[in-house]
């Protein structure tokens, strides 16, 4: 199509938004339908209904008769979670004064891309399930994360002091002494958002053996025990939704002292399994023979298997699923956030709103999916809706608190035209830059929830271990990295190309 010539009136695009825009969606959209017709959508329980009157009537009649279990559980999931967040912020800090290295961005890039619950099927090797394990998988790729999101709030702080004042001997002293100052306020907020996602990544740990809630919830949900289910989940809800009262920043050098006393005993480490892990076990299998490097048939050999049967089907899979969740994710956000916005409704609708989301975005997309595929049957269709609610309430949450920000007019449309024509236009973007954001963190969540029994990488990731056979877990791991970085990376082009920003637009065009 070419473009007007001066004096012409561009045609309008619908909703006011940009054509490129509305062609980029509207791939996602079909790619998402196809993926939905090639992947395995259904409900294999034979009465799943029953079962889930059990599971609702469990939740209408919490039961709170394991006070020290419950209480236990919190604490240790909290414990870790503050432990494993602080190592990860104050490594992220020193890595973000040197984010500017290509090597240092390649190495974050790397260790976020491996989710958390990968790095503890990794040290529960070697370390066992010790308060170690725990710690290293939030605080690895957390630091990763931190070092990413702080040099982009430093980047994104004032100029005009450094032009001003004596110029810098360095970058590193101008982002000390000018940036971080500038930027301590924004920093401040995203840690706190990381603590409450540290509580998340905690509780899940529990399914690998760790003693967190997750730990004692799958406990329970096999047993049937549906009341102590609801009541564990209905304490770590209340854990979230209290947090602007009880995290003060007065108390948190005494949560700090206080957290590692909580994480539990594990058995003594034995270095010697360190030390063989890393010099054996995750060795491939042919140069455990003897062979090298420069012996291409026997690795070709190893490898070719390894790819037909496990890093193909287990791309295919995940990159299926994601595509489902990602669209799924986008429907319901759109679908949410008049919830919370004060153009749709009074304080007492909000009020319940702001409830469900904060259900919807405290649950882990883990525990969601393994208790709907607990009734429903291994498929798909738990992990769609499982990643669909959590990040869904995540953006809807967001876009509706930029939709209060927003002034219509005196004469502006009701109902329908007013979401269509008056609001939708001025969030779309902002909408689309969170929905790309959370396109990579999703295909994270889809790969280990393969752990589940979903045939994504977490799927083989997880069998490999059960076989002992490490070095093919590591080469799955790795599959899995780059093809995170690789969704980033694209994710990013994206947004740049689209000029996608996370502000509303002012006016409708």
């Amino acid at each position: 199509m070419t473009e007007p010539q001066c004096g012409q009136v561009r045609p309008p695009t619908p909703f006011g938004l940009r054509s490129a825009t509305i062609r980029v969606s509207l791939i996602f959209v079909g790619v998402a339908l196809v993926s939905l017709i090639l992947g395995d959508i259904e409900i294999t329980t034979e009465n799943p209904w029953a079962e889930m009157l059990r599971f609702a009537s469990g939740f209408l009649s919490p039961s709170l008769d394991s006070v020290d279990t419950l209480t236990t559980a919190l604490l240790r999931t909290v414990g870790f979670a503050f432990v494993g967040v602080a190592l990860g912020s104050m490594a992220g800090y020193l890595l973000m004064l040197f984010f500017d290295r290509p090597v240092v961005r390649g190495f974050c890039a790397f260790i976020r891309a491996i989710h958390e619950l990968f790095w503890a099927l990794i040290f529960l090797q070697f370390f066992g399930l010790h308060p170690l394990t725990g710690v290293l998988a939030i605080a690895i790729p957390y630091a990763g994360v931190f070092a990413k999101v702080y040099a982009e709030i430093s980047d994104e702080t004032d100029p005009l002091p450094g032009l001003v004042l004596p110029p810098a001997r360095s970058r590193l002293i101008q982002t000390l002494f000018l940036k971080i100052p500038q930027a301590f306020a924004n920093i401040k907020s995203y840690t706190a958002y990381r603590l409450e996602c540290g509580f998340r990544s905690s509780a899940i740990l529990g399914f690998v053996g760790l003693p967190t809630l997750g730990f004692y919830l799958e406990s329970a949900f096999v047993q049937g025990h549906y009341s102590e289910v609801a009541a564990m989940l209905m304490l770590f809800y209340l854990l979230i939704a209290t947090m602007r009262w009880w995290l003060r920043p007065k108390l948190l050098p005494l949560y700090l002292l206080a957290s590692p006393f909580f994480l539990g005993e594990g058995l003594p480490i034995v270095w010697s399994n360190v030390g063989r892990f890393f010099t054996e076990d995750i060795v491939p299998a042919p140069l455990k023979s003897g062979l090298s490097w420069s012996s291409p048939e026997a690795l070709w050999a190893w490898f070719s298997p390894i790819a037909t049967e496990q890093i193909l089907p287990g791309l295919w899979n995940t990159v299926i699923l994601t595509q489902i969740a990602l669209v799924a994710t986008a429907v319901l956000t759109l679908l949410s956030f008049i919830l919370v916005s004060r153009h749709f409704g009074g304080p007492r609708r909000r009020s319940v709103g702001h409830l469900l989301l904060v259900i919807g975005r405290s649950t882990p997309e883990y525990i969601l999916a393994y208790m709907l595929l607990q009734l429903w049957g291994p498929s798909m269709l738990p992990a769609v809706v499982a990643l669909a609610l959590h990040n869904g309430c995540i953006i809807g949450h967001l876009i509706g608190r930029q939709s209060n920000e927003l002034t219509l007019s005196p004469g502006a449309s009701t109902g329908s035209d007013r979401y269509f024509f008056e609001l939708l236009p001025r969030l779309y973007r902002p909408f689309l830059a969170f929905l790309f954001y959370r396109w990579e963190i999703i295909m994270r969540e889809t790969a280990i929830l393969g752990v589940l029994g979903i045939y994504t990488l977490g799927f083989y990731i997880d069998s490999a271990i059960e076989n002992i056979r490490f070095d093919v877990a590591l080469l799955l791991i790795l599959v899995t990295a780059m093809l995170n970085i690789a969704i980033d990376m694209f994710s990013r082009k994206l947004r740049t190309g689209l000029r996608l920003t996370t502000m509303p637009t002012p006016d409708v065009p």
